[in-house]
């Protein structure tokens, strides 16, 4: 007989949010039903039809040395603040370098460079733009950052896929574990680009909430009211162990990854496919080895906007029934897009861990067209042994996780 697979451990958590600068911090913030929705004051944002956005309240500057801090766009800072953070929590585990890995997804990477260094140019001439511009804007930057940070050689991976970047990453990382490529890998996901080519993008299709009177409350998932998403920035990052790898070095494990699946829509570059959210949530519960009655929790895409959330919504009923307690914290956090799925999949991790979970936020009257068991306040209990979390991108990327308590 083949030998098992071996199961996928969570060793590490780290979080830069909207609503803390530490996967703790942002925790308690959630639990606490507090939001981290501000209004923009920037000159640059008064002239635009969105005016809000979620953004890190942390000094970046002091937790990072002024070379690094020069050499990095603010992508590049946040997910080496959260890496370092899973890092240390996970113990700085031993590993060979070549068996230890990294997978840091992102939509957009160091767009807020490119922006400021095309700003440069045009106004100053090409001798005034910076020698780290074409380092700083990579994709992959991120990732490459975190890996040089811990020596890892195993490969540095960056799946780009709009807001399901994050959550494919910590699949492919666990992937790798499975099939003995790594003992370790650092995986997440992070993005950073509250500016006003972003903003007014998503404007022009009617993506985001033009709350602006009330940035707070603006980001509803579910809610009958809700109007778009809330843009935010952010980074989320977990460090994934080979079971008899962390349990050698007396590791504490926080979860399991039990399983995962990544599925393509093939339909419409922006337009998501119902069948195909249907479709990812079946393919990681029977990837862990569950039955969809073992599903305790599930942390929701569930972004705000009014299409979205109501297709995800009949996709989670269709596979899970209406009675197993479903949440979204983009509702506090605001939508971190490419590390959106990975924020998600530690809020689970905590959530199963602790009993504790955070409610959906500003869900005043949950949408008569939404049949399922929504969470307003934090719920104390645990929500059992399993949960699920989902995340869904543009160009009809589906990814969804499968946690269970170690």
């Amino acid at each position: 007989m083949p030998e098992a697979s071996p199961r996928v451990v969570v060793t590490g958590l780290g979080a830069v949010t909207p609503v803390g600068g530490t996967a703790a911090e942002t925790r308690a913030a959630l639990l606490a039903g507090r939001s981290g929705i501000v209004a923009l004051e920037d000159d640059w944002a008064q002239a635009l039809p969105v005016r809000m956005a979620g953004r890190v309240s942390v000094d970046v500057a002091s937790l990072l040395s002024t070379p690094e801090y020069k050499r990095m766009d603010r992508c590049g800072h946040l997910a080496l603040i959260a890496a370092r953070e899973a890092w240390a929590q996970a113990g700085r585990p031993q590993a060979d370098p070549e068996r230890l890995a990294v997978v840091i997804g992102s939509g957009y990477g160091g767009l807020d460079t490119t922006l400021e260094q095309n700003r440069t140019l045009d106004a100053s001439g090409p001798r005034r733009v910076s020698p780290h511009t074409l380092t700083r804007i990579m994709t992959n930057a991120p990732a490459a950052w975190v890996s040089i940070d811990v020596g890892a050689k195993g490969g540095a991976r960056t799946p780009v896929s709009a807001c399901a970047s994050g959550a494919e990453a910590i699949s492919q990382a666990a992937d790798m574990i499975r099939a003995g490529a790594a003992d370790v890998v650092i995986a997440g996901g992070v993005d950073s680009c509250v500016n006003g080519l972003i903003i007014s993008g998503f404007a022009q299709i009617r993506a985001l909430s033009t709350r602006n009177q009330d940035p707070q409350s603006a980001s509803r998932p579910f809610d009958r009211d809700r109007d778009g998403f809330v843009l935010a920035e952010g980074a989320a990052v977990l460090v994934l162990e080979r079971e008899d790898h962390a349990r050698a070095r007396g590791a504490e494990i926080l979860g399991v990854v039990a399983g995962s699946a990544v599925t393509s829509d093939a339909v419409d570059i922006v337009a998501a496919d119902p069948a195909m959210q249907r479709r990812v949530m079946e393919k990681a519960i029977a990837a862990a080895g569950l039955a969809a009655g073992d599903i305790g929790l599930v942390h929701a895409h569930a972004t705000s906007t009014p299409v979205g959330d109501r297709l995800e919504a009949e996709a989670i009923k269709a596979v899970l029934g209406n009675q197993v307690p479903v949440t979204s914290t983009k509702s506090l956090t605001g939508h971190l897009l490419g590390g959106a799925g990975a924020l998600g999949a530690v809020v689970l991790i905590q959530a199963l861990k602790t009993g504790s979970v955070p409610g959906t936020g500003n869900l005043d009257a949950p949408d008569d067209g939404i049949d399922l068991n929504l969470l307003r306040g934090t719920v104390e209990g645990r929500p059992g042994r399993a949960g699920l979390a989902n995340a869904f991108g543009f160009g009809g990327h589906s990814t969804a996780l499968v946690i269970t308590e170690s």
